[in-house]
C-alpha cells in the first residue's frame, strides 16, 4: 500500500547538496530550531494519514514570521521543496514531505498576540491550537466556532490550509466564514497581508482563495478570526433509529423544514458501540443509528426548536429521544463524539473517507456505502457530520495485510466516487493531499484542473510548495 500513492521523484539536484543546505539552514536558525538527524526526523516522516511516509532532508522550526521569509527565501533561490506542516493532523497526507524537501513547522509559533473584544476578534500565531483560542477567551464570555475533534491538538495554520470544519460548523461554518485576515509567506520570501479586522475588505477575495490552499500558495504565520459570544444555553439530544436510512431521511427534513440546529452529528450500529465502550456517554446500544443534535439559545427556543424536530423525528420512527440533564451529561455526549476516531483506533487500523453529499442523497449515498464495503470483505463504522453531509465513513483494515489495506484504499475510492456523482464532492474539511489526488479528474474537467492549477502557479510558478499534493502528477504545466 505504501507505493500504491506515488510521489514525485526527489531532485536529484537538491538531494546532492544536503549537507550543504543544512549547514545554510543552520546560519538562519537556532539549533533548537533546527532538525537534520536521521533519526530525529522519523517523527515528521508521516501525518494522521500514516498509510505513506517519506523522511525529509530536513525540519525547520521558526518561531516568527521573519524567520519563516528568510527560510522561504533560501528555498527558493536554491529550488529546494517546501511542505508546510502545523501539527500533523492531516488525514489526507496533507503534511507528508519528501526526501528533497525542508519540512517548515510551526510549532514554536504559538502566541495569541491579541484579543480585541470590542471587534470580537482575535490574532493569533500559526501554530496556536484550535481549542486554544476559545479557552483564552471562555470567561469573557466568547468562543471560536470551527471545532474538528482534532481541536484539542490541531492548529489554526492546518485549519486554514484545509478549511477545516468541525461538529458546530452547521450554523457557524467552516474556518473561512471565521477567518478575517492573514499574514503569510509567499514562495519567495516576501509578507504580505490579506484581509484584517474589517468584516470587508477591499480587492480580490484572495483571502478566500488562501483558506483551504493546503500548503501551496505560501506559509500562514499569523490570522485574524472572528469571535463568537457564547449563546444564552444549548442543549445536545440523542435520538436513535432502527436504521442509518431513517436517521438520514430524518436530518434531511429538518433541515429542509428551515431548522438550523448548532449541530447534526450522525453514527450507525458500529460507531456507537466503539465509542460508548471507549467514553461511557450514555448512548443508546438497541439502535441501528444515532443522531445528536445541538440546540442552543433560551430555554423557551430550544424547547421549541426541539418539539419541532422531534415532531419530524416521530415521522421517520424514531425510537428513542434522549435530552441531557446536565453539564457533565452534555459534556460526555460530546466526548463520546469526539473522540471516534481515537476510539476506533483501538480496535483496528482505519481510512477515514470525507466526502460530501446533498442531504436529499443522503440515506442512498450510506446505503450504497455499505454495499461497497461488502463487495470488499470489509466493516465500516459511520460517524460525521450529517447536518452538512460531510460523511466520514472509517474503514476497518488490518495494516500489516497488504491486500487487506489495498482492498480498504479501493473502497474508500469507491465511495468518494459515489459522492462526488450523487453531486457531492471529494472533500468538505480534510483536504485533497495525496489521498484523493488522483480522483480530482473524477470531480473536475480537464479545463476546470487547468484553471486551478493556473492560479497555483501564479503564487508559486516553481511548484516548490508542497508539490506532490492536490493536483494529479500527469498533466501538470511544466515548472
Amino acid at each position: 500500500m505504501s507505493d500504491a500513492i506515488p510521489f514525485l521523484k526527489p531532485r536529484a539536484d537538491v538531494l546532492a547538496r544536503r549537507d550543504q543546505i543544512v549547514a545554510d539552514l543552520t546560519d538562519l536558525l537556532p539549533p533548537e530550531c533546527l532538525v537534520h538527524e536521521p533519526r530525529e526526523l522519523v517523527p515528521f516522516e508521516t501525518d494522521a494519514f500514516v498509510s505513506y511516509r517519506r523522511l525529509p532532508l530536513a525540519v525547520a522550526l521558526p518561531r516568527t514570521t521573519a524567520e519563516v521569509s528568510a527560510i522561504m527565501r533560501y528555498c527558493h533561490r536554491y529550488g529546494i521543496p517546501v511542505v508546510p506542516r502545523g501539527a500533523g493532523t492531516s488525514l489526507s497526507g496533507g503534511a507528508i514531505p519528501q526526501e528533497d524537501a525542508v519540512v517548515l513547522g510551526l510549532s514554536k509559533m504559538n502566541r495569541i498576540l491579541e484579543i480585541d473584544l470590542p471587534n470580537r476578534a482575535a490574532v493569533v500565531q500559526a501554530g496556536v491550537t484550535n481549542l486554544n483560542i476559545s479557552e483564552s477567551v471562555s470567561a469573557d464570555g466568547f468562543f471560536y466556532a470551527p471545532d474538528p475533534s482534532s481541536q484539542l491538538a490541531c492548529t489554526i495554520g492546518g485549519n486554514i490550509g484545509m478549511n477545516s470544519g468541525g461538529a458546530h460548523c452547521l450554523k457557524y461554518g467552516v474556518t473561512t466564514n471565521n477567518l478575517l485576515g492573514i499574514r503569510m509567506v509567499l514562495v519567495d520570501g516576501t509578507v504580505i497581508e490579506l484581509g484584517g479586522k474589517a468584516l470587508d475588505a477591499a480587492g480580490y477575495d484572495l483571502l478566500g482563495l488562501v483558506c483551504g490552499h493546503e500548503g501551496q500558495l505560501g506559509i500562514v504565520t499569523e490570522a485574524t478570526v472572528r469571535l463568537i459570544a457564547k449563546p444564552e444555553g444549548a442543549r445536545p439530544v440523542l435520538f436513535g433509529f432502527e436504521a442509518s436510512e431513517e436517521a438520514g431521511a430524518c436530518v434531511a427534513d429538518v433541515i429542509a423544514a428551515g431548522i438550523i440546529p448548532v449541530a447534526i452529528e450522525f453514527m450507525d450500529k458500529p460507531a456507537i458501540e466503539i465509542c460508548e465502550a471507549f467514553a461511557h456517554a450514555g448512548y443508546p446500544l438497541d439502535v441501528g443509528a444515532l443522531l445528536i443534535v445541538e440546540v442552543e439559545g433560551s430555554e423557551a427556543e430550544m424547547d421549541a426548536t426541539l418539539k419541532d424536530i422531534v415532531e419530524i423525528a416521530r415521522r421517520h420512527g424514531v425510537k428513542t429521544v434522549r435530552e441531557c440533564q446536565s453539564a457533565t451529561e452534555a459534556a460526555l455526549i460530546w466526548k463520546g463524539r469526539k473522540s471516534a476516531f481515537g476510539a476506533t483506533g483501538r480496535i483496528a487500523d482505519y481510512i477515514c473517507m470525507d466526502g460530501t453529499v446533498p442531504l436529499s442523497q443522503l440515506s442512498h449515498v450510506l446505503k450504497k456505502t455499505a454495499e461497497i464495503i461488502d463487495h470488499y470483505g470489509l466493516r465500516v463504522a459511520n460517524v460525521f457530520h450529517a447536518g452538512d453531509g460531510n460523511m466520514h465513513p472509517l474503514i476497518l483494515f488490518n495494516a500489516n495485510d497488504p491486500e487487506d489495506a489495498a482492498r480498504a484504499e479501493a473502497a474508500g475510492n469507491d465511495i468518494l466516487k459515489l459522492c462526488v456523482d450523487a453531486g457531492g464532492c471529494l472533500t468538505g474539511e480534510h483536504g485533497v493531499g495525496i489521498e484523493k489526488r488522483d480522483l480530482m479528474r473524477h470531480q473536475y474537467s480537464e479545463a476546470d484542473l487547468a484553471q486551478q492549477m493556473a492560479a497555483r502557479a501564479a503564487f508559486d510558478p516553481d511548484w516548490l510548495l508542497n508539490p506532490s499534493k492536490v493536483f494529479p502528477l500527469e498533466g501538470r504545466p511544466a515548472a
